[in-house]
């Protein structure tokens, strides 16, 4: 049997529920609510982004107010502390913005495109050495990707990646990598015409491919596909088990060969982004071998639906998870709490 403990943490003090299912898989999760975070944080957002370095979680742009970007301080979360503190940034600090993406190499952080005050889609790379607290802007103009918001970002070892998102002609659905060694950009070759172009899709990387998981291109979309770094090369992949719906803008986190989503924009509102739409509360996780996904919890308090979170993956008490902070509510309410999923496998 492959055994199953989802430790799903709420970051504070409070009480602690053990639950064990056995249907087919062993299911074990822990809960623990929050009630407060230390110090003066950010507060509530959405279409932010976040990242982890080491125990430290870092907070950059988002929204209050629909398409009013809050503004461009760096904010930083102690993940061992719970104690937020703003750094004391110095160099090339890049505007506000909403519709951002931020990810990791190493110790230094790398956050790309987004949308201004102004609505007008950005495509500057910027770099956040975390040692001297300084940024950096490493690209912009025609060099690198095209203008874009609610794009997708992931890295591996070397590279950060850039898919999709809202370009100024239209949606986009190219991929583009920015190796950090040689400091230059590279586009690799587009999708197939089944790839529709798509904002807010799920982008990880998991054993050496970049795997898009569906998004939103008009309405949502329930398809998967990954890129092959090496043969360079896409393929589209037809997934079964306890399917998600379709969806866009969730929480997405690779882990070993298990790609993992929560939440997500299930049904868009009538009023476009200034509405909330319908939004999933689930966690499901697709094994990329078998392409089985399966419904990871399906009762028991949680954060509940949610879409627009800012996202990354981390540890913490030494597990590998998918930090959760802030996004928007089904009742339109922007949010501020942080959650920690710990999903750990044993074979």
């Amino acid at each position: 049997m492959v055994v199953f403990q989802f430790s799903f943490k709420f970051l504070g003090c409070g009480s602690v529920t053990n639950f064990k299912l056995n249907v087919g898989f062993l299911f074990t999760w822990t809960l623990q609510m929050q009630l407060e975070e230390k110090g003066a944080g950010p507060g509530a957002r959405s279409s932010h982004a976040i990242t982890i370095v080491g125990h430290k979680v870092y907070s950059f742009g988002g929204e209050f107010t629909p398409r009013v970007p809050v503004d461009n301080k760096l904010h930083v979360f102690d993940l061992n502390g719970q104690e937020w503190s703003m750094t004391d940034a110095a160099g090339d600090v890049p505007p506000p913005r909403v519709g951002v993406t931020m990810a990791t190499v190493g110790e230094t952080i790398y956050v790309f495109g987004g949308r201004d005050a102004e609505h007008k889609e950005l495509n500057e790379l910027y770099s956040f050495d975390t040692t001297t607290n300084k940024w950096t802007l490493l690209s912009s103009g025609d060099d690198g990707p095209p203008h874009r918001s609610y794009h997708s970002m992931t890295a591996d070892d070397r590279r950060i990646y850039v898919f999709g998102g809202c370009g100024n002609a239209g949606r986009l659905n190219d991929l583009w990598g920015y190796d950090v060694v040689d400091k230059k950009w590279i586009k690799f070759p587009v999708p197939g015409e089944n790839c529709k172009p798509r904002g807010g899709p799920g982008l990880t990387e998991v054993l050496g491919k970049i795997w898009v998981v569906y998004g939103f291109s008009g309405y949502e979309l329930d398809d998967v596909h990954y890129f092959d770094t090496i043969e360079e090369k896409w393929v589209q992949v037809e997934t079964n088990g306890e399917k998600p719906t379709a969806r866009s803008v969730f929480s997405t986190v690779g882990i070993g060969k298990f790609i993992f989503i929560y939440g997500g924009e299930i049904d868009p509102s009538d009023l476009g982004h200034a509405g909330a739409g319908k939004f999933s509360g689930d966690v499901y996780a697709l094994d990329t071998e078998t392409l089985v996904w399966k419904r990871w919890m399906d009762s028991g308090d949680h954060p509940g639906p949610r879409g627009w979170c800012a996202f990354a993956s981390g540890r913490r008490d030494g597990q590998e998870g998918l930090l959760v902070y802030g996004g928007n509510s089904p009742s339109n309410d922007r949010l501020g709490d942080i959650f920690f999923f710990t999903p750990l496998v044993e074979t």
